[in-house]
């Protein structure tokens, strides 16, 4: 029996495997003329002049981890060595000037003052953990993605400050690269206890885990494609993450929050510190808030005004996020505290000092989300798809030639897309497109229609040589669908996303490129992530029962109708689940007489079979689970469950067919 996805998409991240990065990096060409010439043209247009963000990245720095390196379960959690190569002033022909520009900001690590009793460290793991010296005690804002990295860091700063017990924790937003390395910080006893106060926004909870579990196994694969982690760090491999400088690969943890934010505004004092926090739900994330220090004059943005655009849709796949909001959100921040902010920070990036600088960075954030908003409505009110939408939209000069508005982890293209599918979804309303043929059958017929295969690589290679990637990687991604075994085929699409990566200002673009690239000359990885075991606990019995559901196979539920009675002796919480019609169900309230079977058991026992640190007959045999009625029919009900391979392939077909 399992209910939880192969991983959570952090927890397939960290796990999964880095590859033969050797063997990638042989692989990987130069930079094409076209390529070259892009790129340089690139860099004419952008003030590289203004180096404001290099000073304010380094302003404050104390000190950074020995040897730049934090130890891991499976190796380093986190290494700073290899991204070296970037101290260099020369751009490398295979890197967008921009990007690399913005890798070298995000490679500035360690500990830093940012004003009187408060710190950041940073460069560290993609997010950065605050931390507010109260009058007996530390609070800490955010405590990375990592236990291994949060403990490094809080240990980074007693070494260089006073020592004090760490008295609270707080969760600005629901993302575990903010929550995941709690356990390094704090234990959980504490936090239960109440000895140390776990803060977080209302929801946070809930939407924690929700939204990796019913999708997970496909969050968890394409996050591979968007964050590159099996590719090589290096010129022609990944150099940042835009939002941050890289993923850490240690252990996670989720402790639950003792006390939540529910009002939008909400002013408490912890350790001598007033904390003004304001709810922000469904900006960058479903549960967030910001942060306000009356004492310091200091303003933490979380997650909703960093230094790059941001994402309304991320390519790993998630909810859209409504920009409009996101944009009422920072104007409300800059009516409540912008001419009372001196320092401005966000669980991303550097800090910005200035009230007037300040003020106009949040302006830009506030028109950056709401242009992109307005702009896309107008355009397909005009008739415009989405692709034509975002071919289209250009920034204004004034947001366009601001650094931190650039698209490094968003970018305008997708983000308009994503506008356009919040309020009119996939359809473009043309019934040609209703009801189009499967990829690898559309994909056949098209090339079948242009002459066949070999006429369509000897003009696609013509058009590689003239740098046209875009329509050479089109091109021949169906010709892969239509004969995946097409060793040119394949060969040459992975040189065209190759260059596409090397051109991209977007470092997600970049390594989604790159990734696509390296498995069409080698095939997807072997996956050999787990279920997380910490982050499972939080899923309530709900959640995890419509996981199940998702995981039925509807042919092998063919007509059957099997009823089973849940009872969670320590919880008292009983639920009757249902398969009919090839659908399960689940209702929480009162057991059915009639019930096939009865299963009785902890949520603790439910969590060790979940992530298959227990099987189900052996806890039976422990006496950890009772059975009761016919356990047959539990069994047959649970044969019908699929499990998810997340190495499934993305640039080719499928190698075999899905039921």
């Amino acid at each position: 029996m399992s209910v939880a996805p192969k991983a959570f998409v952090a927890g397939a991240v960290i796990a999964a495997l880095s590859g033969n990065c050797q063997q990638l990096a042989a692989q990987q060409a130069d930079a094409e003329p076209a390529t070259r010439a892009a790129n340089a043209t690139f860099a004419k247009d952008l003030p590289f002049a203004d180096r404001a963000d290099f000073d304010d990245a380094k302003r404050g720095f104390i000190a950074t981890v020995q040897d730049g390196v934090i130890a891991g379960p499976r190796g380093p959690a986190f290494d700073t060595r290899p991204f070296a190569f970037l101290n260099s002033d020369q751009v490398p022909p295979t890197v967008n000037p921009s990007l690399w520009r913005q890798a070298q900001l995000n490679a500035a690590n360690g500990l830093f003052q940012v004003t009187d009793r408060v710190y950041q460290v940073r460069g560290l793991d993609i997010s950065n953990m605050t931390i507010i010296e109260g009058d007996s005690g530390l609070i800490l804002i955010d405590p990375l993605l990592s236990n291994e990295t949060a403990k490094a860091a809080l240990d980074l700063y007693l070494k260089h400050r006073p020592a004090k017990p760490v008295v609270a924790v707080v969760y600005t937003h629901s993302h575990i690269d903010h929550f995941g390395g709690a356990k390094g910080v704090i234990t959980a006893e504490d936090a239960a206890s109440g000895k140390v106060k776990v803060l977080a926004p209302d929801g946070f909870m809930e939407h924690a885990v929700a939204e990796n579990v019913i999708a997970g196994a496909a969050m968890a694969r394409r996050a591979q494609y968007m964050y590159g982690i099996n590719l090589p760090i290096s010129e022609r491999g990944q150099i940042d993450i835009g939002l941050g400088k890289a993923l850490s690969r240690g252990t996670n943890s989720l402790i639950p929050p003792n006390d939540l934010i529910k009002q939008d505004y909400e002013t408490r004092t912890i350790d001598g510190v007033e904390i003004e926090f304001h709810l922000v739900p469904g900006s960058e994330a479903p549960a967030e808030m910001l942060l306000y220090f009356p004492q310091f004059k200091l303003l933490d943005m979380a997650e909703d005004a960093t230094h790059n655009m941001h994402n309304l849709y991320t390519l790993r796949g998630a909810e859209i996020r409504d920009g409009r909001m996101w944009s009422r959100y920072i104007d409300d921040a800059i009516a409540r505290y912008g001419d009372r902010t001196d320092v401005v920070i966000a669980q991303h990036h550097w800090p910005m000092w200035g009230n007037e600088r300040i003020v106009a960075f949040l302006k830009r954030h506030r028109d950056l989300y709401k242009f992109i908003h307005d702009q896309t409505v107008r355009l397909l009110n005009h008739g415009l798809t989405s692709t034509e939408i975002a071919e289209k939209l250009k920034l204004p000069a004034s947001l366009a030639g601001d650094w931190s508005a650039r698209g490094y982890y968003g970018t305008l293209s997708h983000n308009a897309k994503a506008v356009y599918q919040f309020y009119l979804g996939w359809y473009d309303a043309n019934p040609a497109d209703l009801n189009p043929l499967p990829r690898s059958e559309s994909a056949k017929k098209t090339i079948d229609y242009m002459g066949g295969a070999d006429a369509v690589l000897a003009r696609a290679q013509e058009d590689f040589k003239a740098g046209q990637y875009r329509w050479v990687a089109s091109i021949m991604s169906q010709l892969v669908f239509a004969d995946p075994e097409n060793k040119a085929a394949r060969a040459l699409g992975a040189d065209a996303l190759e260059q596409l990566g090397y051109q991209s200002e977007a470092a997600t673009w970049r390594d989604a490129y790159l990734t696509g690239a390296a498995e069409l000359r080698n095939g997807p990885p072997k996956p050999q992530a787990a279920a997380n075991a910490e982050l499972l606990k939080g899923v309530s019995i709900d959640l995890a029962f419509d996981f199940l559901g998702v995981r039925l196979n509807a042919a092998k539920a063919e007509g059957k109708h099997i009823v089973i009675n849940w009872t969670f002796t320590d919880s008292g919480e009983t639920q009757v689940m249902n398969l009919e019609n090839s659908a399960l169900t689940h209702r929480a309230g009162p057991l059915d007489d009639k019930a096939d079977a009865g299963v009785k058991l902890t949520r603790a026992t439910f969590d060790a079979i979940s992530s298959k640190q227990r099987t189900m007959l052996a806890a039976v045999a422990t006496g950890e689970v009772a059975l009761s009625g016919n356990p047959l029919k539990l069994q047959e009900l649970f044969a019908m469950f699929d499990e998810f391979a997340g190495g499934f392939a993305i640039v080719e077909p499928p190698k075999q067919a899905v039921e």
